[in-house]
C-alpha cells in the first residue's frame, strides 16, 4: 500500500492509505463530468476525467458538437497510487475551491480541440438522491454518490479551426462529481442478467436535467424500469449564491415525448412538475444540439474503448465522427447529452442540458422490444 499526497490530509475513512477503496469490487470508480454552451446552438462541449483503482486505470474524454461533426479527444493511462494526480495524457483538472472553482485543460494536440477554462458555480452544490440497484439475483450494479452543479465559464476553446473566447456572461453549463459503484471496465459474462433480455425485461429510462435561469438551478431527475417503475426521482429550485432563500421541492415530475420517427431521439419533452402548492409546473425541453456519448467517449464502450478499459501506460487519440444525416446519428443515439431550449410555463428562457437515455425495453413510451423505435 503505498503513500501518496492524499494521506498526508487529515481525511482517512478506512485504515488503508487512499490508493485503497473500501470495496474489492472492480466497478468502483470516482468521476469529474462538465458540459459547456455558449447560450446558443452554435456548439455543445462535454467533457469527464475518472479514475478505476481496482482495474488500476484513470481516463479522460472531451466530445464536441460543432456543425455537423463530432470531435472526439480521449486519453487513458495506468493510475498507478497518486490519486492527486488528475492528469491524462493532454487533459488535467485542477481544484481552486471545494464545491464551487475548477479549472478543466486539454493541452494543444494533433486533433485541433484544446481548452483551458475556469468553472464558477453559481449555485451550492446540490447532492443528489443515492443512486442504488440490486438486480433481483443479489447482485448490487448501481450504489452512486453524486452531486451537481451549474455555472459559468471563462477561457478559451479551440475546435474545428476556430478559436472561441469563453466569457462568463455567455458561456454556462453544468457539472456533476459523482463515486461509488456502477459498471465500468471490459464486459463480463452476463450469466444469470441473459434472462432479462430474453423475457423482454431488460430496460432503463433516464432523464436528468440541471436547468440554470438567471437567479436559480431547476434540478430534474427520475430513473425508471422497463414498465415505469421509478427507482429515483428528484425535482427542486436551488437559488443562486448570494440570494437568501430557503431550496424549494418541485414535486413530482411527469414527461411527454414526442420523438424524431425512426429514432428515440426527443423532439420535444413537456415536463410537468406536481408542485406540493397544488399549481403544477410545465416545462418544454426542444433539443438544438446533442453530444452523443455512445460515439467515443466511453459512456457506451463498444469493446475497444470504455471507462476503465485497459489500453496500456498511456494511450492518447482523437477521432471525427461525422453527424450531418439521420442515418449517421442513428448509429450512436443512445445516451444523448442534448443542449436544449427550456422554457417555463411562467416564460421564463434558457439554454441547458437534457440528458437522456431511453435504453432496451421502456413500455411507457411504446416500446415494447429492445429494438423498437418512434413510429
Amino acid at each position: 500500500m503505498p503513500l501518496s499526497p492524499m494521506d498526508e490530509y487529515l481525511a482517512h475513512q478506512t485504515p488503508d492509505t487512499f490508493d485503497r477503496v473500501f470495496t474489492s469490487d472492480r466497478h468502483f470508480y470516482d468521476r469529474y463530468y462538465f458540459n459547456c454552451h455558449p447560450s446558443s446552438d452554435e456548439l455543445f462541449l462535454v467533457t469527464g476525467l475518472g479514475q478505476y483503482p481496482n482495474l488500476g486505470v484513470t481516463d479522460a474524454f472531451v466530445a464536441i458538437s460543432h456543425g455537423t461533426q463530432q470531435y472526439v479527444v480521449r486519453a487513458s493511462r495506468e493510475l498507478g497510487s497518486n490519486r492527486m494526480d488528475t492528469s491524462v495524457g493532454p487533459f488535467r483538472i485542477e481544484v481552486i475551491e471545494g464545491l464551487l472553482k475548477l479549472r478543466v485543460i486539454c493541452e494543444p494536440n494533433e486533433w485541433g480541440v484544446a481548452f483551458d477554462m475556469t468553472f464558477t458555480g453559481s449555485v451550492p452544490a446540490l447532492e443528489e438522491p443515492k443512486t442504488f440497484q440490486r438486480l433481483p439475483y443479489g447482485r448490487i450494479v448501481s450504489d452512486v454518490t453524486r452531486y451537481a452543479q451549474v455555472g459559468t465559464w471563462e477561457g478559451t476553446l479551440e475546435v474545428a479551426g476556430q478559436t472561441y473566447p469563453v466569457t462568463p456572461e455567455r458561456w454556462k453549463g453544468a457539472r456533476d462529481r459523482s463515486w461509488g459503484i456502477r459498471p465500468v471496465g471490459e464486459a463480463e459474462a452476463p450469466g444469470i442478467r441473459l434472462k432479462d433480455v430474453q423475457a423482454g425485461t431488460a430496460g432503463f429510462y433516464h432523464c436528468w436535467m440541471p436547468m440554470q435561469f438567471d437567479d436559480y438551478m431547476l434540478k430534474v431527475q427520475f430513473d425508471e424500469h422497463y414498465d415505469g417503475h421509478r427507482m429515483l426521482e428528484e425535482s427542486v429550485k436551488i437559488y443562486n449564491l448570494g440570494i437568501d432563500k430557503p431550496s424549494e421541492p418541485m414535486g413530482s415530475p411527469s414527461i411527454d415525448v414526442t420523438y424524431v420517427s425512426g429514432t428515440r431521439e426527443i423532439e420535444k419533452a413537456v415536463l410537468t412538475l406536481a408542485h406540493p402548492s397544488g399549481r403544477d409546473v410545465r416545462i418544454t425541453s426542444t433539443p438544438v444540439r446533442t453530444v452523443y456519448l455512445k460515439a467515443g467517449s466511453g459512456y457506451m464502450p463498444d469493446g475497444v474503448w470504455g471507462h476503465g478499459y485497459y489500453q496500456g501506460p498511456l494511450k492518447v487519440e482523437g477521432l471525427t465522427f461525422d453527424m450531418s444525416t439521420p442515418e449517421e446519428r442513428l448509429k450512436w443515439a443512445s445516451l444523448n447529452e442534448s443542449l436544449a431550449r427550456i422554457e417555463l410555463d411562467s416564460g421564463e428562457t434558457c439554454y441547458a442540458m437534457h440528458e437522456n437515455l431511453c435504453n432496451g425495453t421502456y413500455r411507457p413510451h411504446g416500446f415494447d422490444t429492445p429494438d423498437a423505435l418512434a413510429p
